[in-house]
């Protein structure tokens, strides 16, 4: 079975029913379809190449997700690009994948203009007021090919499906290469997990090219149907999810945060809401709990590119156990979890060490980077560079990043330990904390603070919150003050960039 059998046979099953809708407004599955195929047909002329690799870039519109199942049926290879990366960081991943076709979003196509290949622009049916619409290249495709159906391609389920490129918050991003067997066992995963069914109702707030793709096909394969946001605005997702009856919806911390602080959040209904699913980056459990109070239903997930959004799971149910507030659940139907020792040895649960993941999840490894997909794919397990442990129970309990670990003067801090004390100071929005490389301890705790609006803080009264609730070795050596933190084009705080500007700062002032 191919990844997109999963739509394929829900056609089948609700040809009529509502698949993806949104402002431009909605398709049925058989018209999702229909369009996919044609587009697909479409494809293959001009990528007639097995395996040709096809980049999609633009926002949560109905042509994106035509886009991206008609690769799917046309056999080709998926590379999402970011829409809020910049024109060098696109162009080196369109060129590093030989991409043979890029599909871009009209507004954005200035950013790929370099590109030698064949391009195709798409405009939103919804254009922004005042904004003429322009020419559509991909509407013209499909319907010149309404009608036809693509040949079919029957893919062996060790082959690449998608190639996605990380993040990059601790070093320059990597193309992971998931394979049909790794997205059939997402879907499966997912479907199980979240006990996803026909009335599920999405709305897709992260970004297709990134947390949301993942998503589309399990709702959509259990006859469910994905919402599109006409803004992700805190206030407009608010008002999305409630008018639309929303029953699941993913995204990370930094947004959950926005909508807690809204004046309305706590005056709706939310009596639909099924899976309120936070990742991408770790919550602080003051914010959990919060959330909880509000939707109720508060889920999360852990993966990463190379083994997507389900090596564990933690379902609502789960969540309102106290004892299980900082874990990302336990492994998922298909893949295995444990916790090792640098020399390779599995450790028992309660001792922390590197989380390694086993089965079809994983990852076939990094595009042309066989020396890094060897560091990372070794002794039959992937090394996921995360540390963590596993209780008693099985649930798995994250630990921050194995390299982002602070040795301060011969003793382990963990940066989210520190992290979460300070979050729950009542003038700090959001914080991240490093390691400064130090004369005396080695390494310093240093901390990165983005107060509230109109809030105030000194850095005396922050560092005192910290060694009252902790311990004068986990307490920050220095904190800084960021009118916002560094984040990556994801969204999530990045601790590379937010180690440079402290670095850049600590060394002004010795000048």
């Amino acid at each position: 079975m191919q990844p997109i059998d999963f739509l394929l046979r829900s056609a089948v099953r609700f040809p009529d029913k509502i698949a993806v809708s949104g402002p431009e407004g909605s398709l049925s599955y058989r018209e999702l379809v229909e369009r996919s195929q044609a587009l697909a047909s479409a494809f293959q002329e001009l990528a007639p190449r097995p395996h040709a690799r096809i980049a999609i870039c633009g926002g949560n519109h109905l042509a994106h997700v035509v886009a991206l199942f008609a690769t799917l049926l046309a056999g080709k290879v998926w590379v999402p690009l970011n829409p809020r990366a910049g024109q060098q960081e696109l162009m080196r991943i369109v060129d590093f994948t030989e991409a043979s076709l890029v599909v871009v979003e009209q507004t954005l196509a200035g950013k790929l203009s370099a590109h030698q290949g064949a391009t195709i622009r798409y405009t939103p049916a919804v254009a922004p007021l005042g904004q003429a619409t322009p020419r559509c290249e991909l509407k013209e495709l499909v319907e010149r090919h309404r009608g036809c159906l693509p040949q079919e391609v029957r893919l062996d389920l060790s082959e690449t499906q998608a190639i996605k490129f990380t993040g990059g918050t601790t070093g320059p991003p990597k193309g992971v290469m998931q394979s049909l067997r790794c997205w059939n066992t997402t879907i499966v995963s997912l479907i199980h997990a979240m006990r996803l069914h026909p009335h599920e109702r999405y709305l897709a707030v992260a970004p297709i090219t990134h947390g949301t793709s993942t998503f589309l096909l399990p709702v959509l394969g259990c006859g469910g149907s994905v919402v599109l946001p006409g803004s992700t605005r805190p206030r407009d997702v608010l008002e999305q999810m409630e008018r639309e009856r929303i029953t699941a919806v993913f995204m990370p911390p930094t947004l959950i945060y926005s909508l807690l602080e809204d004046e309305t959040v706590r005056q709706r209904d939310w009596s639909s809401l099924r899976h309120f699913v936070y990742a991408a980056a770790p919550m602080r459990t003051d914010k959990i709990r919060e959330a909880q109070q509000v939707f109720g239903c508060v889920e999360t997930g852990y993966g990463q590119t190379e083994a997507p959004s389900i090596i564990a799971y933690l379902s609502a149910d789960e969540a309102r156990d106290p004892r299980n507030l900082a874990s990302v659940g336990r492994a998922t139907l298909l893949t295995e979890v444990a916790i090792m020792d640098p020399q390779g040895r599995l450790l028992p649960p309660g001792q922390a060490g590197e989380v390694v993941v086993r089965g079809d999840l994983v990852m076939s490894g990094y595009l042309q980077q066989p020396e890094q997909t060897a560091q990372t794919l070794h002794d039959g397990w992937l090394h996921t560079g995360d540390g963590g442990y596993l209780d008693e129970r099985g649930y798995l309990f994250l630990k921050d990043r194995v390299r982002e670990v602070i040795i301060t003067g011969g003793f382990n801090v963990y940066p989210s330990d520190v992290e979460n004390v300070l979050g729950r100071h009542e003038a700090v929005y959001d914080c991240a904390v490093v390691g400064i490389d130090d004369d005396k301890w080695g390494e310093a705790v240093h901390a990165a603070v983005q107060l509230r609006p109109g809030a105030v803080a000194t850095e005396a009264e922050l560092t005192s919150w910290v060694r009252d609730q902790l311990d004068p070795v986990k307490t920050p050596k220095a904190v800084h003050f960021f009118d916002e933190l560094p984040r990556t084009a994801n969204g999530k705080v990045s601790k590379k960039d937010t180690h440079r500007h402290i670095a850049q700062r600590l060394a002004k002032v010795r000048t």
